[in-house]
């Protein structure tokens, strides 16, 4: 575990040297960046649009018969901002792209075409890695900001027609904009940032590491992902402490 750590934070430190090199790239991390974010945009607010909405059935009957009606905008908003839009679009960005990425680094690396790139003289990570990084790590952050705006409708929508709620879009926005401040999204946009990060290290990682064949290949694709899902969560955690810690 910790010679992959130790991997991890080498190709991190790799990538941001090879940073410079982004105009060179850019070809290659535009059509990252197409794949990742436009062909996830409608995944990503068909999942917006029902956590939020399952979110408002779970705790507006709730906060209602206990007074508390006025605050289940506010909730809804800023559990859309902080925590529901980064970690759950970061899940399903593991889930769809972290695992291509494995695939396709992992089947390069089977077949010998990275060695053939070191042949040439050609650096992997500059030519593999770095695209990938940078699309991701702008990607990420643009659909939970698409994400946020989305939820709270969804979460309006379930509030209006919900009769065991029964608070309408005036009300429900009036509550959330109270509540709901500017750092709050850029708490989200910040955890996805770091979520992309993290996502796209292990993915890059486990492929560029890929060996035996199509199984190897497998793997590599479900380490991957599983990877990824269980860091995104152990960040969430510090990063929610060091968030309100310094909101302190």
């Amino acid at each position: 575990m910790f010679e992959h750590i130790g991997e991890i934070i080498v190709l991190f430190w790799r990538t941001i040297q090879a940073l410079p090199l982004c105009w060179r790239q850019r070809r290659k991390i535009f059509d990252q960046l197409f794949e990742i974010g436009n062909v996830s945009l409608l995944m990503v607010c068909i999942l917006s649009l029902f956590i939020a909405g399952v979110t408002a059935l779970q705790t507006g009957p709730v906060l209602v018969e206990h007074g508390l009606g006025v605050f289940v905008g506010g909730s809804i908003g800023l559990a859309m901002c902080k925590e529901f839009a980064p970690v759950f679009m970061a899940i399903l960005i593991a889930g769809r792209v972290g695992s291509a990425m494995a695939a396709e680094i992992g089947s390069m690396r089977v077949y010998s075409e990275i060695d053939a790139l070191r042949t040439m003289n050609i650096d992997p990570v500059n030519y593999l890695v770095l695209p990938r990084m940078v699309a991701i790590a702008l990607a990420l952050p643009a659909l939970v900001m698409f994400s946020i705006p989305v939820g709270w409708f969804g979460g309006a929508l379930v509030s209006a027609m919900n009769q065991r709620i029964g608070i309408n879009f005036s009300s429900f926005f009036e509550s959330l904009r109270d509540e709901v401040e500017a750092g709050d999204i850029y708490n989200g946009i910040f955890k996805a940032f770091i979520f992309a990060l993290a996502i796209g290290l292990v993915s890059c990682h486990q492929g560029l590491n890929t060996r035996g064949g199509p199984r190897g290949i497998g793997r590599s694709v479900t380490k991957a992902v599983v990877n990824s899902i269980v860091l995104i969560l152990i960040l969430d955690y510090f990063l929610t402490r060091a968030l309100l810690y310094i909101q302190k």
